[in-house]
């Protein structure tokens, strides 16, 4: 026993170290913009770039509006499976997994291949390229907010809150925007701070449709041309990241600690 414990305890250190030497490393390395001091000049040159702000401010528009299509999108969709044609779930799974297979840079250039000329011309204008670039976000997000729906969906019983709203005369719109989302409430946010966090670092989309007006080409171009500044690029990066991880726990034990003390009841 004691020897199993002594191997987990060491996998855990290994994997620790494994994570935390290249984030401290580049956290040092950030901090030495100034020569022989170790200060926050790197980030103090990011928090002053006006370009830095407008990256973000664009990157977190883009990221609601695809969050609100997504959910739209995949909330009734993934319902109405549960509900009527249970049959159909594992092909919609596996629809919702072709974004993991499919390259970004295949579904850009497919993207702006088809939606550039006639009849759409949506790359002509800014709306229109916009629009592209939350339709192509929507499917990059596809497997997070599918996922997490339908987890969502398996801990209610969907059928049983049908027919009670039914019963009560509630039409279906009424069924998923009063009864059915706000029982999906953690599922909807952890999807949401996934895509949030997706959105905010994804490059290869941005690049193609808006340039530099996106947070993922911004924070290449600064690593292509600036060395101390690309570093703390990437921890700020980093931590805006595990703020929307920290979220979803956040949410997600305010969940279970609800669901604790309605069992207790």
């Amino acid at each position: 026993m004691k020897k199993r414990s002594f191997w987990s305890w060491l996998w855990i250190a290994i994997g620790t170290l494994y994570f935390i030497l290249p984030l401290y490393s580049t956290f040092d390395f950030s901090l030495r913009a100034r020569k022989g001091v170790l200060s926050f000049l790197a980030y103090e040159r990011i928090f002053k770039d006006p370009n830095f702000w407008s990256t973000i401010e664009f990157s977190l528009v883009i990221a609601i509006f695809t969050i609100i299509v997504s959910i739209l999108l995949v909330v009734p969709t993934a319902y109405w499976i549960r509900l009527r044609l249970p049959k159909l779930r594992v092909m919609v799974e596996f629809i919702s997994m072709l974004p993991f297979v499919v390259p970004a840079i295949v579904l850009v250039f497919g993207l702006i291949r088809v939606f550039s000329g006639a009849p759409f011309f949506l790359t002509n204008t800014y709306f229109g390229t916009y629009v592209l670039l939350v339709a192509g976000y929507v499917v990059l997000a596809l497997p997070f907010v599918f996922r997490a729906v339908d987890t969502g969906l398996a801990a209610i019983n969907v059928r049983s809150l049908t027919e009670a709203a039914q019963s009560l005369g509630a039409n279906w719109g009424t069924i998923i925007f009063r009864v059915i989302f706000p029982n999906l409430r953690v599922a909807i946010l952890s999807s949401a701070f996934l895509t949030l966090a997706t959105v905010i670092g994804e490059y290869t989309i941005a690049s193609f449709l808006v340039g530099i007006k996106g947070f993922g080409p911004y924070m290449s171009l600064i690593g292509q041309n600036k060395t101390y500044e690309s570093s703390s690029l990437a921890i700020i990066s980093f931590l805006l990241t595990w703020a929307f991880m920290g979220m979803i726990q956040l949410f997600n034990r305010g969940k279970a600690d609800t669901s604790a003390l309605a069992g207790a009841r």
